[in-house]
């Protein structure tokens, strides 16, 4: 047989996923596991936002709807960034995607040529990296070291630019790390891209998901020779509770959205019409439900950090945004646990989940081993009894 496609062969399977599928395995034949692996709200969907899903089936509201997405989508994410991040886009500027991974993909398709590279900084969410390669962009990655609260400088970034660089990729919150970019920092790294004429890609997916009386501040709010450059990414999956409904988008320059938008209408076309109408209540209804949640994350993100900051050999930071926790494990490299020498996180994951009987992602895929993530998107009785088993697991 002829060769398959050596782009797809190399992808790799999303480390997140592969525990979270064998997580699932485990709990359906009856193992008391606790998961701490995908980033994914325990909460479910708001009535009033189900309500409206039902009511888009009563209306019969399940045609084809434009690849883009429905104009009162478009409309209500264009109202929702003005009113939350001081940022105005037209509703033609919006693209709605299948999910906010989707988008990501999308936009990259949209910019990247054979060997672009794309600057990502370290720990990163799984996705880009695979998501570049997958659209022929060459990943270069920078280190964010947690002496640096898991954040880049524009010096940093600096360096790294070669006469190839189209594109810089930031997360804020990010995922893994939960670390929030101020506005000062934001702007530092804003200043090199547009000197360097580069795109940003700014996924702020955990925007509505900071804490402490923090202020999120948007990459495309930095001025218009910034918002020129950036795609923003975000969706409904994480701040509504709406993982399984599938809808993302972007906001971006013209140009870009017509071509994101023409690339949908020969790929996938649009997201899920029944969907798209139940994105509309949740980003132009009420918010309640929004704030309710962040308060029970937040609550769950100091119980977590104290506890974990209280057993040997383990240790993490306390994250401003998003819903996880970097566990450091250089301590325990070397160690047995679980019968498993543990040589790195992913020796650590599969032996926590195996004998500790609890899923937490390793990070090597992140870019950043000796780190595993923990996920507080899980119920306070999950957290408790993930935390009593990670003492008892690291202290055999």
């Amino acid at each position: 047989m002829k060769e398959i496609s050596r782009i797809a062969a190399a992808v790799k399977a999303s480390t997140t996923l592969k525990v979270d599928a064998l997580y699932k395995q485990m709990k359906a034949e009856g193992i008391d596991v606790v998961g701490f692996g995908a980033g994914e709200p325990d909460f479910d969907t708001p009535d009033n936002i189900s309500e409206a899903a039902h009511r888009a089936i009563r209306d019969g509201q399940t045609k084809y709807t434009p690849a883009n997405g429905i104009p009162a989508l478009r409309q209500a994410a264009a109202d929702r960034l003005l009113a939350d991040c001081g940022v105005q886009y037209g509703a033609g500027q919006i693209v709605v995607a299948s999910g906010a991974k989707h988008s990501v993909y999308i936009a990259l398709r949209a910019l990247i040529n054979d060997g672009d590279e794309v600057i990502i900084p370290a720990p990163y969410w799984v996705t880009y990296a695979e998501s570049v390669s997958m659209t022929g962009g060459v990943p270069v990655i920078i280190s964010a070291p947690a002496s640096a609260g898991f954040k880049i400088t524009g010096e940093q970034l600096e360096g790294a630019i070669t006469d190839k660089t189209k594109l810089l990729i930031i997360n804020n919150p990010s995922n893994p790390t939960g670390a929030l970019y101020g506005a000062d920092e934001l702007k530092e790294i804003a200043d090199v891209c547009v000197k360097h004429d580069l795109y940003i890609m700014s996924d702020e997916i955990y925007y509505r998901l900071v804490y402490d009386g923090k202020s999120f501040v948007s990459a495309a709010s930095l001025g218009e020779k910034v918002k020129e450059r950036t795609i923003l990414v975000n969706g409904v999956s994480k701040s509504y509770a709406m993982t399984g409904w599938r809808i993302g988008y972007t906001a971006s320059n013209p140009m870009l959205a017509e071509v994101m938008s023409n690339y949908l209408s020969h790929s996938t076309h649009s997201p899920s019409t029944i969907s798209q109408f139940a994105a509309v209540e949740a980003l132009s209804g009420s918010q309640d439900s929004v704030e309710d949640m962040r308060l029970v994350f937040e609550r769950r993100r100091d119980y977590i950090v104290d506890r974990i900051n209280a057993i040997d050999g383990v240790s993490c930071l306390k994250p401003d945004g998003a819903f996880y926790i970097m566990l450091n494990i250089e301590k325990l490299i070397g160690r047995t646990l679980g019968g498993r020498v543990i040589n790195d996180s992913d020796d650590f994951s599969l032996a926590f989940l195996e004998s500790g009987l609890v899923a937490v992602v390793s990070c090597s895929g992140f870019g950043c081993d000796n780190y595993v993530r923990m996920t507080y998107a899980a119920s306070d009785d999950s957290i408790r009894k993930g935390l009593d088993r990670l003492a008892e697991f690291v202290r055999a």
